[in-house]
């Protein structure tokens, strides 16, 4: 739905909460399409999303910030953490890859059909095999090398890009380098990852290899947000594929390709719709 808006809300679990939402975007004469709600009952908390026309009635837009300068009173009053976003203003995403290029490939093919609504000014990578599919796309590539020796300085080129071109996502598709602490602190929720595996299984290098020698049955893929420890994110998606003993440690590569394409275009896609909400180490996904 475009020329929408999407409001996200957490808080304390409470009567009266879905009243007050509606409510308020009632009495500024929304046309909710699609409303979402669950609560933690261990936690006691409560989310919520709600997406609303911006059409209005008639010829009368939705006055989108007078509802915002009202609503947040509403929210201090409930405690709420509450995101307010417009469809009209589409995501700056930065893809960020190494030598592996099909979840690279997967995504800007969604991204040319228009499944992906975002804009994505630039794509970078420590290797180069890259740069002919970029260019095929008329998207800007940036071979930024790193080593262990020039890790900060090559960071530091890296930042000097995604701010220049004002990102607001980074997907990283397979891009094998761990970043740093910093770069994490830099976009908190605003790095998505996928890892070859079925987290919290076999983190870290080589899953497939480390799934073979276990002789597992299932192998899977994992899409999660970045944080400062290794692989153990908030997870956003995953999915599986039975294997067998017949199947090799390139089988089972090969089997995994198809699940991590899948699992990380999912992730993206339903954070640029945004419905994900993200509470300690776990997220909401609303339908």
């Amino acid at each position: 739905m475009k020329d929408s808006a999407v409001l996200l809300i957490t808080c304390p679990d409470q009567k009266g909460l879905v009243a007050a939402v509606s409510g308020e975007l009632y009495r500024f004469g929304a046309n909710i399409i699609h409303a979402d709600q669950h609560q933690d009952h261990v936690e006691g908390l409560f989310f919520m999303r709600v997406e609303w026309s911006l059409r209005g009635d008639g010829d009368q837009p939705f006055d989108i910030q007078a509802f915002s300068a009202a609503f947040a009173p509403i929210a201090d009053r409930y405690a709420m953490k509450w995101h307010l976003h417009v469809s009209a203003v589409r995501p700056r995403v930065a893809i960020f890859v190494s030598q592996h290029l099909h979840c690279l490939a997967d995504l800007l093919h969604r991204h040319q059909m228009g499944e992906l609504d975002c804009e994505i000014p630039l794509i970078i990578s420590n290797h180069t095999n890259g740069e002919p599919l970029v260019r095929f796309h008329n998207i800007p590539f940036h071979h930024v090398p790193l080593t262990a020796a020039n890790k900060e300085e090559g960071e530091a080129t890296q930042f000097a890009l995604l701010e220049a071109a004002r990102i607001d996502l980074i997907v990283l598709a397979r891009y094998m380098q761990i970043l740093s602490p910093e770069f994490v602190r830099r976009y908190p929720s605003g790095v998505i990852n996928v890892h070859h595996s079925f987290l919290p299984a076999f983190i870290g290098a080589r899953p497939y290899h480390a799934a073979y020698k276990r002789g597992v049955k299932l192998i899977g893929a994992t899409s999660h947000y970045v944080t400062e420890e290794l692989d153990d994110g908030p997870i956003i998606e995953q999915d599986v594929a039975r294997i067998s003993h017949r199947d090799q440690v390139e089988d089972l590569i090969a089997k995994g390709r198809d699940l991590e394409r899948v699992v990380l275009s999912r992730a993206v896609a339903w954070h640029l719709d945004r419905r994900i909400l993200r509470y300690g180490n776990k997220t909401v996904i609303f339908d």
